[in-house]
């Protein structure tokens, strides 16, 4: 079986401050957004990647590894736009599986991780 593509599902605390995180730092556009009476699920894309927002109250298992890993078109271009929020920025590092990337995080706790071949 094949796939073309996996949109991760991200829980959030605070579904606009989410929403402002990816729209304004990560540069998502909103393609839909569900609820009510309170907005409390969105779908977002930025060119070919998606991620689902939804608002979430309760437990979830411990991860301290990344929830998103995301392939910038100009990883450095990311990484000024990012920094220029104000949103801190660990990297960027050459992995040993040929990979250059930098990790954020979101105001949620979720770990981001931002890559592009190192070659």
């Amino acid at each position: 079986m094949t796939y073309k593509n996996a949109t991760p599902v991200i829980r959030v605390s605070d579904y606009q401050r989410a929403k402002a995180f990816y729209t304004d730092v990560l540069g998502f556009e909103t393609m839909q957004e569900a609820g009510a009476p309170v907005t409390g699920f969105g779908s977002f894309r930025a060119g070919a990647a998606q991620v689902f927002l939804i608002a979430w109250d309760g437990p979830e298992a411990e991860y301290d590894r990344w929830r998103v890993y995301l392939y910038p078109q100009d990883l450095d271009a990311q990484i000024a736009h990012i920094t220029s929020t104000g949103t801190p920025v660990s990297g960027p590092t050459v992995t040993e599986y040929g990979m250059r990337e930098v990790e954020v995080t979101d105001p949620d706790g979720n770990v981001l991780c931002l890559g592009e071949d190192a070659g």
